[in-house]
């Protein structure tokens, strides 16, 4: 046969495109997760010996995935959360992860990290804006399912007319669905919070899916100063089967998925399974404080508590409520702060404690419901305290002077 009647065989999908293939990165003794060492989680996040590095929050993000021993990572790009998942890639061509791929779209990448999870491995993902809501669907089944994962979010618009800016009305979608949620203020918070999120989540009597939002642009490409321990250590791999619910395998079927149907269309039987289990979400989730507190120091972060006049926030926001205590300082004013880390579980004990002398409560937020105001009057008593807002929403950023004048009574 002649050369020119070998044909070489060209694959094609249903569209017609050709099929192209990377081969997945070769295995190095020396290079990316095989060249760290397992440490206890107390030691990498509280003991270990740090360095100050100045970097984006993507690149923040990066760095805590680097020692968080995650197995796989499935996304689909959306802004701001591209960059982030990029600088993952990199860890994937690194070594650092063992599988990383693009979902067809947000509902499908939200469905491989439920099977991901129920196969016993640390996964994670992330999304933005619209892309969260396109996959709430299945992001809310998560908690039920008592999935373990990390799922990033890069608050940005949700609303017509669409806009790509900062606006984080996406997480009171998020507060109902039985999951954890932290908010980080900066580039440290998203670093630390990350690492102790995907520990929180899997502890047995957790068993949780964990989110970590930033209010995005304002963290993921502003760059800030992060104290990182040494690249060559990380977290000890997921013991799945020390979890409340065994992972799916071959002596594990699928149990808490109710398949059968007498189980669903009895209504007694129905409406006692799902209440129970509601009930027994929402207890994991409030047992995860224990955790929050060895790992993040505390739900919350107080600032001049004796104060009569407190502001309440959580990510972004914090760092302009500080600039406004610092400013209300230089003029002779005591301007008290409080910063949420955790937004679920909510800590309502900790903030009653915390504003308990305060007369005024201003809530600052960056999105037009006032969903953080709408936690805080559910927590404390004497409610007419609070003052909701100020608010700017749409990707706007929060003048000191509109929290000022609020501070001083003129709003």
């Amino acid at each position: 046969m002649s050369e020119s009647a070998v044909i070489e065989e060209v694959k094609t999908n249903p569209q017609g495109d050709v099929i192209t293939s990377a081969p997945p990165p070769k295995a190095d003794a020396k290079k990316g997760a095989a060249s760290q060492r397992v440490v206890s989680p107390d030691y990498l996040m509280l003991q270990a010996p740090r360095e100050a590095v100045f970097m984006t929050g993507s690149e923040a993000a990066k760095e805590a995935i680097r020692r968080a021993n995650v197995d796989i990572a499935i996304s689909y790009p959306i802004t701001p959360q591209s960059e982030t998942m990029q600088q993952v890639g990199y860890l994937y061509a690194e070594g650092y992860l063992k599988d990383y791929y693009r979902g067809e779209e947000e509902y499908g990448v939200m469905s491989a990290i439920a099977g991901a999870s129920r196969a016993g491995v640390r996964c994670l993902t992330a999304t933005a804006g619209p892309g969260l809501i396109r996959g709430m669907e299945v992001i809310a089944s998560w908690p039920g399912g008592r999935l373990p994962s990390m799922l990033l979010i890069m608050c940005r618009v949700i609303n017509a007319p669409l806009a790509i800016q900062p606006d984080n009305v996406e997480l009171s979608y998020m507060l109902n669905t039985g999951g954890i949620l932290f908010h980080a203020e900066n580039q440290q918070d998203f670093y630390d919070y990350i690492l102790a999120g995907f520990m929180i989540g899997e502890k047995p009597e957790v068993t949780l899916p964990v989110a970590v939002a930033v209010d995005g642009f304002f963290v993921t490409h502003a760059r800030g100063w992060v104290s990182l321990p040494s690249a060559d250590i990380k977290l000890p791999p997921r013991d799945c089967y020390h979890e409340a619910v065994p992972m799916m395998d071959n002596e594990n079927p699928p149990i808490r998925i109710s398949r059968d149907a007498p189980i669903q269309k009895s209504n007694f039987i129905s409406y006692h399974m799902h209440a129970s289990w509601q009930q027994e979400v929402w207890a994991a989730q409030a047992r995860a404080n224990k955790w929050v507190k060895r790992w993040m120091g505390s739900p919350i972060e107080v600032v001049n508590p004796t104060a009569k006049t407190i502001i309440v926030a959580s990510g972004a926001m914090v760092s302009q409520s500080r600039e406004a205590v610092r400013q209300a300082s230089e003029q002779g004013i005591e301007v008290g702060l409080v910063k949420i880390k955790s937004l679920r579980p909510f800590p309502s004990q900790e903030l009653v404690e915390a504003v308990d002398g305060a007369d005024r409560i201003i809530v600052p937020e960056f999105n037009y419901v006032g969903w953080l105001a709408k936690e805080v009057r559910s927590a404390i008593p004497r409610t007419e305290r609070v003052i909701s807002g100020p608010r700017v929403f749409g990707g706007m950023t929060m003048p000191t002077e509109l929290i000022m004048s609020y501070v001083k009574g003129r709003r």
